[in-house]
């Protein structure tokens, strides 16, 4: 904590001093606080509310090791354009010891920032952006009312984000713009109505990208663009290594394409456009695995990649559909659960809700080992067109409109052990044969249990 022993001591060593922050929410604190990171680097603020007018920039190569923390009850008011805070360092290598620059270890690892909240009261206002830094770590803060709530650019390493709020910034909550960063990790953390997204990569060079245990919700603008809680668009660049496992993924429906995860994976890397043989690479190996989806136009959205698994999760209320996979290879969908649950009636949709599953221009994937019921509203629960060397085997598809499985124009697959029925009252029934086949050749189609014929 900052105190007047403390400033005493600064002088009696020759520092100059400023004027110390004042905390009142009326006080332009900024300077103040400029200057303690300057001159001391480790801040811990006791309670108050510190407005600031223009964003406090941490020079870690002035600075060295650096860090603000409260005890929750300090308020950071941005009242400025850009960030509140941002950490600024040297760090051009990659995460391997031997690209480091000595003075990055010996003076600016780790910058931190714990225990606060950071209010926006500027339309152009954001929480924290992090350039350059190795390790920046940001653990209990809040941050709302921003533009984007934490903004990594240019080139960063190994962040880490535990035990934070990031809500109703009208942005993005954390934004990968078009950054260079491999090994990231969100956990713990609440990211919910941010306008423009929860989660979003776009372009840049991201690897190993981990969101794990998060409810992540409602980060869609109703009158706003398309956005999704999670959206990876490797579109003038690339990601790839991406694992997202125990979240909460959820609303809003009310949102123009809203999406719980959205994978773009046509990148325009150089380097790998040269290996891929096409206009845009294909990027991927994401896992999605253990995660709760809902209430959204469409809860999983794959296009133009490779790679990608989706394990173990629990799907409902996906409005025009639970999955969709377009122009996409290697594709794994196991174990999962696409449902339309009577309990939630209560929601008050009346059951406008689609659900579905579709593959479009598709190579070598599974569908294998899933329960889909309830899909209404489609001509097809599932529906696989133009697709090849599809393997489509021990799925449940249930009590659904239209067909249960159609195939259009599907080559070399296998479609083997499913169960295809509706079994509802005869007034709900689909008059549609369980199984529709539309052209294809060379597909081997037995053992299925079927209702209609």
């Amino acid at each position: 904590m900052i105190t007047k022993t403390f400033l005493l001591l600064l002088a009696a060593a020759g520092m100059a001093v400023a004027q110390q922050p004042v905390g009142d929410g009326k006080t332009d604190d900024t300077a103040a606080l400029q200057h303690l990171f300057d001159t001391v680097g480790s801040v811990k603020l006791p309670k108050g509310t510190y407005l600031l007018t223009q964003t406090v920039k941490i020079d870690l190569s002035k600075t060295g090791f650096a860090a603000l923390s409260g005890d929750g009850t300090v308020r950071l008011i941005m009242a400025g354009e850009g960030p509140a805070l941002h950490f600024v360092g040297t760090h051009e290598g990659s995460a391997a010891p031997s690209s480091f620059k000595p003075e990055v270890w010996e003076s600016q690892r780790t910058p931190m920032v714990d225990g606060i909240e950071i209010v926006g009261a500027d339309d152009e206002a954001d929480g924290i952006e992090a350039t350059g830094t190795m390790q920046i770590t940001l653990s209990r803060v809040v941050i709302r009312e921003c533009r984007h709530a934490v903004h990594l650019s240019v080139r960063n390493r190994n962040v880490l984000i535990s035990a934070c709020h990031f809500y109703h910034n009208t942005g993005i909550g954390v934004f990968y713009d078009n950054v260079n960063l491999h090994q990231s990790n969100i956990v713990g953390s609440h990211i919910s109505y941010n306008g423009g997204g929860g989660v979003v990569s776009i372009g840049g060079n991201v690897r190993n990208l981990h969101i794990g245990t998060c409810d992540i919700e409602g980060n869609h603008a109703k009158d706003g663009p398309p956005s999704a809680n999670v959206m990876l668009d490797s579109r003038g660049g690339s990601i790839g290594e991406v694992a997202i496992t125990g979240c909460t993924l959820q609303h809003t429906n009310k949102s123009p394409d809203s999406a719980n995860i959205r994978i773009i994976g046509s990148g325009t890397d150089e380097s790998l456009l040269r290996r891929a043989g096409r206009d845009t690479t294909r990027e991927g190996n994401v896992t999605i695995s253990a995660n709760v989806f809902s209430d959204v136009q469409v809860n999983v959205e794959v296009q133009h990649s490779r790679g990608v698994t989706i394990t173990g999760n629990t799907f409902w209320e996906g409005f025009q559909h639970d999955l969709v996979v377009t122009d996409s290879d290697h594709v794994v969908v196991t174990g999962n659960n696409f449902d339309r649950n009577p309990r939630y009636l209560v929601n008050g949709n009346d059951n406008a809700e689609k659900n579905g599953i579709l593959f479009q221009r598709c190579t070598d994937s599974t569908l294998n080992s899933n329960v889909i019921s309830g899909v209404w509203k489609q001509r097809a629960a599932v529906d696989v067109e133009s697709c090849n060397r599809m393997q489509i085997s021990h799925n449940s598809v249930l009590d659904s409109d239209g067909a249960a499985l159609r195939l259009e124009q599907v080559t070399n697959s296998i479609v083997t052990g499913n169960i295809l029925r509706d079994d509802r009252e005869e007034a709900a029934r689909s008059k549609e044969p369980s199984l529709v086949i539309s052209g294809g050749k060379d597909n081997v189609i037995e053992q299925n249990v079927l209702g209609n014929k």
